[in-house]
């Protein structure tokens, strides 16, 4: 470990148990039983029956579930003696010996070791279904795996239906109207930026994604990123034994035709688990822009600029994942994962802009074609061990992580000026560029849990980091029949960075509160270099992130929490870029290498009754918020795009999330969320910013049970007006809808959905701050028709049900997809 990581860890550890030591003694409580279950080999059994019985009469008192370590628990137990008993498909029952409790103790049952039945069953289906949509303590989840609608879907297009998310024009993911989203795959972080994140998922076939899990407030054991909190998308598991696997196809249509397929397979026997899957998909999408903007010269003479753009992308899409987990011992597994992507999309674009100096008047008028081929490559690689110290849940657990991406961009742009008659206005403008960049990512992270009692446990643990980005912008222009280099545009940038952090955790459980503390420290060293500008930036900062989680059950019905936690959103990689990034010669975007990191402070409070209705209230300051501008040169009178640090941004926000049950075969859910959002800033084109405004957002999901087999759903949503930094964003609303019907005994499915049903979704902005007087108008093609296939086989015999430990993605900030 670093020096500096050790002296952080040190502080750490100290500032934890100060703050733990006025919590140390437990209240007096009614009693609880804990306890784990392990297989013959003494592996955690997960998702086991376990019944609380009496011990004089065998009735049973309580039943729950082992979890994913094998461990349970019951709580408000009242004195007397007790038998734990379990069961689990494929496995002989067992019980424990009769135990005594007494008032506020408590105890814990020593390890009940499950044998494996004499005889297999053959063809044993076991099917749980979960709600859609889950409120947690901590997180909301949103189970897509037996989603209608996900079907054919792609994980972007999945994450625009989760309750409070929204994803802008420009790919950018909001949290209840806050950016600054920070995602994980399977609890490993993507380090990446908004494109090249929407290209990850562009290349995530829904059938693929278990569930997803928003968290608004994390821990200090995750990575302090993310101002407005965490969005992990779990990928399905299998822990069938024998060799079993999955295949998917599927075909879509809206303007154009679109198609997907995705295999998967999984071995596992004895100590040996190997899994790997393959999904591929082209599609085809329409994308229509309008822009209307009205530029103020120094003189005050004004030039009226209306564009109208059409931009399709056309995507194919290929990833991959191969991994294996081996256990060493019944407390040791060690694994390794390789997966990535390769995909390759072309844009057609065809711009045309009319130029007047007063209004509905046409003085001149251009056009501009672009033809844009890109590749994006990407192979990230995992090692992992994960070591079981005891059955108490002390446990050490590894992860070294390298990942490469290499994407590369040729375009060729054609620009031709014309007067209002069509006749030739000034001779046309040939320019192409070619943007190839190399984004190097490498990780290791030790994470070690160890509980101190039965009340109090530790988690801590270190990470380091280190991220190199190389881009080279090369641009040339036409002159006299031949390209040559065009030194204002052409720039070469390389960026790195190193992040060593540092975490302890300290959690008390009693009986009916519970509460944990956290401290992270991060320090980040960075330079970026401008080559072509001979220009360097460098940044060096150490950054302490407190969290604090306290949970109070009332009674069996009411629930309440309050949590706290600091965060910190560093730049872009790209957003640190000062290339131009050209459409025409009045539209460009650009990057700032003297953004600066915002802080956030989050505070939330929740309250949940009947362990299914949720109310959040929530308030979170960010300090140099990072927000996407326009800017206008006044003499070449072009607008581009590029982000500055603002002075603050509040954000007050209200959550209701409410399930219902109208009949047996009809439940549904509705998820309500309010915000205010405010930005603040002293110094902004000439003015002084103060612009909020109040918004909201309601999803409502509905699921029919229309037959034996057969299942149909139902979602809507509205998302109200809503202002963002110097953004005023117009309503948007739609409603999709599917059906799905099982057969061959479950191992085959088809489902058939509509996104978008009445063709409503758009994208609008307007924006007239200062100097800024600009609409623009836009629409992706939204409304598809998707029809999917899938059939599940191999062998589905029980024998061994293991806990599974495996690797997943780990990327992280990158941009330029």
């Amino acid at each position: 470990m670093r020096p500096i990581a050790i002296k952080i860890l040190t502080i750490i550890l100290f500032a934890i148990a100060g703050i733990s030591l006025g919590y140390a003694q437990p209240s007096k409580s009614s009693a609880k039983i804990t306890g784990a279950l392990l297989d013959e080999k003494g592996k955690p059994m997960d998702y086991a029956t376990v019944s609380l019985l009496n011990a004089a009469d065998s009735s049973v008192v309580k039943g729950t579930l082992s979890n994913d370590a094998g461990t349970y628990a019951f709580d408000h137990i009242n004195t007397g003696t007790y038998i734990i008993k379990a069961s689990v498909v494929g496995y002989e029952k067992t019980a424990s010996k009769p135990f005594s409790v007494t008032d506020g103790s408590i105890v814990t049952v020593p390890g009940l070791k499950m044998q494996q039945a004499s005889h297999a069953l053959n063809a044993v289906t076991i099917t749980a279904s979960k709600p859609l949509i889950e409120h947690k303590i901590d997180r909301t989840v949103m189970n897509v795996e037996n989603s209608v609608i996900a079907a054919g879907n792609t994980a972007l297009e999945i994450l625009e239906r989760a309750p409070g998310v929204s994803v802008d024009k420009d790919d950018n993911i909001s949290i209840k109207g806050k950016q600054g989203v920070t995602v994980m795959i399977n609890d490993k972080l993507t380090y990446l930026t908004s494109t090249q994140l929407a290209t990850l998922l562009r290349s995530t076939d829904g059938t693929t994604i278990q569930s997803i899990e928003i968290i608004t407030n994390p821990s200090a054991k995750y990575d302090a990123a993310g101002n407005s909190g965490i969005i992990n998308i779990k990928l399905k598991k299998n822990k069938q034994s024998g060799t079993n696997g999955s295949v998917t196809l599927g075909a879509g249509y809206g303007s154009t035709f679109k198609d997907n397929g995705t295999l998967t397979l999984n071995h596992k026997e004895g100590n040996l688990n190997v899994f790997g899957s393959f999904s591929h998909d082209d599609r085809k999408r329409e994308h229509t822009l309008n822009i209307k903007r009205i530029v103020t010269d120094s003189t005050g003479a004004k030039t009226y600029f209306n564009q109208f753009s059409s931009i399709p992308n056309d995507n194919h899409n290929n990833s991959y994942r191969l991994g294996a987990d081996y256990d060493i011992s019944s407390k040791n597994t060690i694994g390794f994962l390789v997966n990535g992507y390769f995909n390759k999309e072309q844009d057609d674009n065809a711009n045309k802009t009319y130029i007047s100096t007063q209004p509905n008047v046409v003085n001149s008028y251009q056009t501009t074609t672009s033809q844009i081929n890109q590749t994006y490559n990407n192979i990230a690689l995992n090692l992992n061990d994960r070591y079981k110290i005891d059955t108490a849940g002390q446990e050490l657990a590894v992860d070294l992580d390298y990942s490469k991406f290499k994407n590369n961009s040729a375009a060729h742009y054609d620009t031709y000026f014309y007067l209002p008659d069509g006749s030739t206005m000034a001779p046309p403008v040939f320019l192409r560029n070619q943007t190839p960049s190399v984004i190097t990512i490498r990780t290791a992270k030790v994470d070690y849990t160890y509980p101190i009692n039965k009340i109090l446990k530790l988690e801590t643990g270190f990470k380091l980091s280190d991220v190199k980005t190389d881009n080279n912008l090369q641009a040339q222009k036409q002159v006299n029949g031949s390209f040559i280099n065009d030194t204002t545009l052409t720039n070469r940038f390389v960026y790195t960075e190193k992040v060593d952090a540092v975490y302890a955790n300290l959690s008390q459980n009693y009986k009916n509160f519970s509460i944990q503390t956290g401290l992270r420290g991060e320090y980040t060293s960075s330079i970026g270099n401008s080559i072509t500008n001979n220009r360097v930036v460098k940044r060096h900062y150490f950054d302490l992130f407190p969290s604090v989680f306290i949970n109070q059950t009332l009674n069996d019905k009411n629930e309440m929490g309050l949590s706290y936690s600091r965060r910190i959103d560093r730049p872009g990689y790209d957003d640190l870029n000062p290339f131009v990034y050209y459409l025409d010669q009045y539209t460009y975007q650009k990057g700032n290498p003297f953004l600066n990191p915002q802080y956030t402070n989050n505070f939330e409070f929740n309250y949940t009754y009947n362990k299914s209705i949720t109310l959040t209230l929530g308030y979170s300051h960010t300090s140099g918020a990072i927000t996407q501008i326009l800017l206008t040169d006044p003499k070449s009178k072009a607008t581009y795009q590029t982000n500055l640090n603002l002075q603050s941004q509040n954000n007050y926000n209200v959550n209701l999330y409410a399930p219902y049950t109208i009949a047996k075969w009809w439940e549904g859910n509705v998820n309500v969320t309010g915000f205010y959002l405010k930005f603040k800033t002293d110094t902004l084109l000439g003015g002084k910013l103060d612009n909020g405004k109040a918004a909201y957002q309601i999803r409502t999901t509905q699921t029919f049970m229309i037959a034996k087999g057969w299942k149909a759903e139902l979602s809507n949503y509205y998302n109200s007006a809503m202002t963002y930094g110097i953004f005023n964003i117009k309503p948007q609303y739609a409603t999709d809808a599917g059906i799905s019907h099982s057969f061959a005994n479950k191992k085959a499915n088809i489902k058939l959905s509509m996104s978008d049903i009445f063709n409503t979704r758009r994208n609008d902005v307007t924006s007239y701050y200062q100097s800024n007087n600009l609409d623009i108008k836009q629409k992706n093609e939204s409304r598809i028709t998707r029809l999917t296939f899938t059939y599940n086989f191999g062998n589905n015999k029980i024998k061994v049900r293991q806990h599974q430990s495996g690797a997943d993605d780990e990327k992280g900030r990158v941009k330029g997809n």
